[in-house]
């Protein structure tokens, strides 16, 4: 069986399609600029196929999946020889507030509480919703499943999700931590376990998602106990242009200084904050990592931040698993970023972390970067989210 998986934003749109025979990619690619003019970059995953990159029009995102079912069937670059072989589609949906705590088969009941949910999520949910009803307008009768980033941390129990305020604002609106980048913890923490050889069941693990969105989150027997988001994708660690946690005081100090509205200062936070605000160079780790090396002393206080706050919920995680196994390092900074890891890793010797210098110097692949007698493993593991949402996909299909 394929499956077609796609991740939609406000713009732009990403997918993969997988061959579930033996889970392997047929083509992948992007759609960008959604809107406003488009451009397409198909990447085939099979041998004598032609990669295509162009300009392409994209008025909306049916626009946009229609083209890219045109690839994955036309004779140049096409990888199956009819859309009649796409058998499901898999879509990330970021916020599935208490309604889901599993992926589902998508009906008009679930499209129904995926649209409620987009006032808790505005920046992804309307976009996720697009990419599903373009998939049905283009790809109709073919099943589809939402999969949802914020039900693997559906285990966390009461004290955990629970925000001190006034009870009535979690009973009336649903006030409470949520998490994300929950296919990308679970995927980690699978691997984790292969890696070290033990039931996931035994294990007390930290992943780490860090990027231009970063998570943390605690992960005990294989289920999530804790994770830095929180309500919105704008709680925790400082992001590329998120500013994590703050004191909420803040926010009113600033509307009475500056007269901002409240539009003004969430797309401030949202937009303008984290490493971007602090550096005033780049939201890119990259960027402020070239400008930190060359003297700009901003540059280098954002990434001492970044990697502080990072350091502080592995150290309050594992107090709060009651020990630790191995912490994981991933997406495009956690993978990537070798000078982070050493030093998010400097002071947690107290927990048994040691990375060894040489195995870090490694990017983009699976990685034990711990010394040989440390006895809490550190691991670099690149994430798939999407073979995630394929694999529930087609479970839920079957």
């Amino acid at each position: 069986m394929k499956v077609f998986v796609v991740n939609a934003g406000s713009s732009s749109l990403k997918y993969q399609l997988f061959d579930m025979a033996n889970e392997s990619v047929l083509a992948k690619g992007l759609c960008e600029r959604i809107g406003i003019d488009g451009f397409l970059k198909h990447e085939p995953q099979v041998e004598g196929k032609a990669e295509f990159a162009a300009e392409v029009d994209f008025p909306d995102h049916a626009a946009a999946i229609a083209a890219v079912l045109d690839k994955l069937i036309c004779p140049n670059s096409g990888v199956i020889t009819s859309m009649e072989e796409i058998s499901a589609v898999g879509h990330r949906v970021v916020h599935g507030g208490e309604h889901f705590s599993a992926s589902v088969l998508i009906d008009d009941a679930v499209l129904a509480a995926i649209e409620e949910c987009s006032a808790l999520a505005p920046l992804h949910n309307p976009a996720n919703i697009t990419g599903i009803k373009a998939c049905s307008a283009v790809l109709a009768g073919v099943p589809q499943v939402a999969v949802f980033d914020t039900a693997f941390h559906q285990t966390m129990p009461k004290h955990a999700y629970t925000y001190p305020l006034p009870h009535k604002f979690y009973a009336d609106h649903k006030v409470r931590r949520y998490g994300f980048h929950g296919t990308s913890h679970a995927y980690v923490a699978g691997r984790a376990a292969d890696m070290l050889g033990k039931p996931l069941s035994q294990l007390k693990l930290i992943s780490c998602h860090l990027g231009n969105g970063s998570s943390v989150c605690a992960i005990d027997g294989g289920k999530s106990v804790d994770t830095s988001m929180g309500f919105t994708p704008l709680a925790g660690v400082p992001m590329g242009t998120r500013c994590g946690d703050i004191d909420a005081g803040i926010i009113e100090f600033l509307m009475k200084k500056e007269g901002y509205s409240i539009e003004e200062i969430l797309t401030i936070l949202n937009k303008k904050s984290g490493v971007l605000g602090v550096s005033d160079v780049s939201s890119d780790f990259r960027d402020i990592a070239d400008a930190a090396d060359n003297g700009d002393e901003r540059a280098a206080l954002a990434l001492k931040i970044f990697r502080y706050d990072v350091a502080k919920f592995i150290g309050a995680y594992a107090a709060a698993m009651g020990g630790l196994d191995a912490v994981i390092f991933t997406a495009g900074v956690g993978e990537n970023g070798i000078p982070h890891r050493a030093a998010i890793c400097e002071n947690l010797g107290v927990l048994g972390i040691k990375v060894d210098e040489t195995k870090n110097n490694v990017r983009g692949k699976e990685m034990d970067v711990s010394t040989d007698d440390a006895p809490v493993r550190v691991l670099v593991i690149p994430t798939n989210e999407e073979l995630v949402i394929a694999r529930d996909t087609i479970g839920i299909v079957k």
